[in-house]
């Protein structure tokens, strides 16, 4: 055999060991009971929970905190996920841009105690530019530096 030959095996058996180091560590969507049972059960996991922000008969969003003034970086709001439950989630950042806008939310994150306590969110508004088309937009939780 070539040297070559064994060079090239060696890479593929390595990018096989990163993929399924990688695949163990993949978060799931779900929804926010299933959430709740992961947790009863002692898996912490992040998970995906896809939703819709609670609005009211105007389409106003209800049940959404945030004060800059306060704490910039305390985001609180209700998200109602595909089995219509609707839950707390809390954002340790400022609230996202074009948060009203968005039409679908993913929240990254898994659940403590009475709320959802999100990392990511992944807002999808319509987009400015193409009718019907859907935009994407990524916001992170900051984390305290040490």
């Amino acid at each position: 055999m070539k040297i070559s030959h064994i060079i090239g095996i060696i890479i593929i058996a390595v990018a096989i060991g990163v993929i399924a180091s990688t695949a163990g560590d993949a978060s799931v969507y779900t929804t926010f009971t299933k959430a709740e049972q992961m947790k009863k059960e002692g898996d912490d996991k992040m998970i995906h929970v896809v939703g819709k922000v609670q609005k009211d008969a105007q389409g106003r969003i209800t049940d959404m905190l945030y004060n800059p003034a306060i704490d910039p970086n305390h985001f609180e709001f209700t998200l109602i996920d595909n089995e219509n439950r609707a839950q707390k989630v809390v954002f340790n950042s400022p609230k996202p841009q074009d948060f009203e806008r968005s039409e679908q939310i993913v929240i990254i994150g898994a659940m403590q105690g009475d709320h959802f306590q999100c990392n990511k969110i992944l807002l999808k508004c319509p987009s400015k530019y193409q009718d019907g088309k859907l935009e994407t937009t990524e916001h992170e939780a900051k984390t305290a530096q040490l």
